[in-house]
């Protein structure tokens, strides 16, 4: 009874373990259910997805089953079969509330999962566009199978299949032995090769050939291959043809990937070079900043020490605003300008521009035409003409405004200062027609002016170079026998030059003459010249020689216009005792204007220079040939030769840029950093810019339309 008992207990552990347990045949099935539930989409038509899906919806995606199917994933796949806690059994339906993370990644199926599986057949017949060029005629199975190392198989049987089993000799060692390059430690170590073999005939102990000489038989004749292998040899060589067409595409596809590569790594160079460019440009900003914040520095403490001392401190000096550096002053709206715009118009001139110069952005301009001996004055804030000045007998050729003066310079051969602030508009509308009618009535001007003991030329209506202070014009400078055409002044001292091919130097302040500059003893004298390509000194004998007049056909500008060109002296500035003229002779000059002699002489270009400027390290200079040279000041070398088609009238520069007028509608800009040219016509002018002239991102130019333009940098 024990015994049957205990046969009874003994058997009951495994009864139980039985009852807890799945049997193995059962656990199998409901694992391939399981994964046939989870593999389903990428094996089961569309039918069968939602047919499963029907059958979890029930149960799935619920709070309380997603808790447990973490549970559920959370275990290793061994222990499905272990017994839950709580006595309760792992079944489908526990499986079918997970949420599918029985896989070794933690991403879910999703619906965009299941539509992707429905359409798998619409996705393998589609085809797939591949881009032009990089084997295209090429599968990607194809390509792999022509570039496994088993792709060489073939070529490998049929090297097998032609070696013939002879005596041998390794080629190689014979070759080494030669050069005396074997060793004796080798000999033993070395082994011939398979591939180069040649057939010998043994030798007897005596090293005679045993049996007669006999001829040496092919190496090919001693073995047949049958047909099915030669048939077999060419569709392997057939096939090893194509594997090579297949590598030869992939690398050719290669190739081109790497141009392409090479060509995205060229532009990404070539913007990080115009990163550089730019921030060099910058750079460039910044010390023109900081320069101009010096100046203001200077000037603000002068006139503090004036404003405490204002009998002895004097007068605060301000540099030019051709010289002037660093940011100006812009109302807040000038920001919202698109840039390289002509937004303001001025049309009151009836000939083309020749000559004009402003205070400060929005500030005043003065404006002159040829045929014009009034120059016009403008408010550039509101665009409206303000006033004339009245007193030339002759069309006005140059003009230099700095804050309230202004000083022009005409074909009478005079230069006079004006103070702009004693313009008054109601006078010139009320007057004006008057005094034209008294200047025709008057004696006319033929040119003839009188020379006076202190040197100063003048006319019946001046004293010592003073006249009527109760009128704008403040001073009246004559000296000049031709036409004025070139003048610059600073503080108080003034530098003229004219079509009598002399310079001349005078007191503000006085009005006196203080010194006369002979261009043509400077060319008759010649001083140590410095040639940019060659050019021989005397461009112009015929007309810089001599005395005579001077008069230079134009080029043709892009509209067809031309004109004869007469001023002699294009251009003058000064700096210290510095002095630099360009004249017609085609020749840059450099004076010294305490003797008033010219130390050194710029030879370079083949037409009359037109304008020019200077700063600390170079002289800018444009010509009628077309060109515009940027000069070292410290060698006298070239520096930068700039081309043109049509020749350059006015110019601007900076440490940035150079800004020209070049015969053309547009005003041509040319990046010193970068050595970019542009243009701005937008809005521009329909005919050639004539004159131009810019402070930091404010332009004002005039062209042989007329017309004034205002433009944003």
């Amino acid at each position: 009874m024990s015994s049957k008992f205990k046969g009874k207990s003994a058997d009951r552990p495994d009864i139980t373990r039985a009852a807890l347990d799945p049997e193995p045949s059962t656990v199998h099935t409901k694992m391939d259910l399981v994964s046939k539930t989870l593999f389903a989409p990428f094996s089961n038509k569309k039918k069968d997805t939602s047919r499963i899906l029907t059958d979890l919806a029930p149960v799935i995606m619920t709070p309380r089953m997603m808790n447990a199917a973490a549970t559920v994933s959370s275990r290793s796949r061994g222990s499905l079969g272990a017994s839950a806690p709580g006595g309760s059994r792992l079944d489908f339906a526990t499986l079918g509330r997970a949420p599918m993370r029985l896989t070794l990644g933690t991403r879910r199926i999703t619906s965009r999962d299941l539509q992707i599986v429905e359409a798998t057949d619409e996705l393998l017949d589609a085809e797939i566009p591949e881009a032009e060029g990089i084997a295209s005629d090429v599968s990607l199975l194809r390509g792999f199978n022509a570039t496994v190392p088993s792709s060489e198989k073939n070529r490998t049987r049929r090297k097998q299949m032609r070696n013939i089993n002879t005596p041998r000799i390794g080629l190689k060692k014979l070759g080494m032995s030669a050069r005396g390059m074997m060793m004796e430690d080798e000999e033993e170590r070395s082994v011939a090769s398979e591939d180069d073999v040649v057939v010998v005939s043994r030798l007897d102990e005596r090293g005679k050939r045993k049996g007669k000489r006999r001829g040496r038989e092919s190496l090919s004749a001693a073995k047949a291959l049958g047909k099915d292998e030669l048939r077999r040899q060419t569709q392997e060589i057939l096939l090893d043809k194509e594997n090579l067409h297949v590598r030869r595409s992939l690398i050719n596809s290669e190739i081109v990937e790497i141009n392409n590569k090479i060509k995205a790594l060229d532009s990404i160079r070539e913007r990080l070079e115009q990163d550089l460019l730019k921030l060099h440009e910058d750079e460039l900003e910044l010390d023109d900043e900081l320069g101009g914040v010096q100046e203001r520095i200077e000037f603000e403490e002068a006139a503090f020490r004036q404003s405490d001392n204002a009998k002895t401190a004097p007068v605060p000096h301000v540099a030019p605003s051709r010289r002037r550096r660093g940011p100006v002053f812009l109302p807040s709206e000038h920001d919202e300008l698109p840039p390289g715009v002509a937004f303001m118009t001025l049309e009151s001139h009836l000939t083309p521009i020749a000559a004009l110069d402003f205070s400060e952005p929005y500030g005043t301009l003065v404006s002159a035409s040829q045929e014009d001996s009034q120059p016009r004055l403008w408010d550039l804030m509101t665009g409206v003409e303000i006033g004339r000045l009245r007193g030339h007998r002759g069309a006005v050729k140059c003009i230099q405004v700095e804050d309230n003066l202004c000083l022009t310079g005409a074909e009478d051969g005079s230069v006079r200062l004006w103070d702009l602030r004693l313009v008054d508009e109601d006078d010139w509308e009320r007057d004006g027609l008057a005094d034209v009618v008294e200047e025709d009535e008057g004696p006319a001007y033929d040119g003839e002016l009188v020379e006076k003991p202190n040197g100063i030329r003048s006319s019946e209506s001046s004293e010592a170079g003073t006249v009527d202070q109760t009128g704008p014009c403040i001073r009246l400078f004559e000296g000049h026998s031709k036409a004025v055409t070139a003048l610059y002044f600073e503080d108080e001292c003034l530098v003229t030059g004219a079509s009598d091919k002399t310079l001349r130097q005078w007191d503000l302040a006085t009005g006196q003459c203080v010194m006369t500059m002979d261009i043509l003893w400077a060319i008759s004298h010649p001083q140590p010249t410095i040639s940019g390509t060659g050019i021989p000194n005397h461009l112009f004998p015929s007309a810089a020689a001599s005395a005579g007049h001077f008069a230079v056909p134009t080029p043709p500008s892009a509209d067809g216009s031309w004109d004869m060109y007469e001023d002699f002296v294009g251009g003058v500035q000064f700096w210290g005792y510095g002095l630099v003229s360009g004249s017609g002779d085609g020749a840059v000059r450099m004076w010294d204007m305490r003797t008033g002699q010219a130390h050194r002489t710029l030879m370079g270009h083949t037409g009359p220079v037109t304008c020019l400027q200077f700063d600390e390290m170079h002289i800018v200079s444009g010509s009628l040939d077309k060109s515009i040279r940027i000069w070292d000041v410290r060698t006298g070398g070239t520096f930068e030769t700039l081309k043109y088609d049509h020749a350059v009238t006015a110019l601007q520069f900076d440490t940035r840029k150079v800004i020209a007028a070049t015969g053309e509608n547009g005003v041509k800009i040319y990046n010193r950093t970068s050595m970019q040219h542009s243009s701005l016509a937008t809005n521009g002018h329909t005919q050639p810019v004539e004159r131009l002239r810019y402070m930091d991102r404010y332009l004002v130019s005039g062209g042989r339309d007329a017309a004034v333009k205002i433009w944003t940098l």
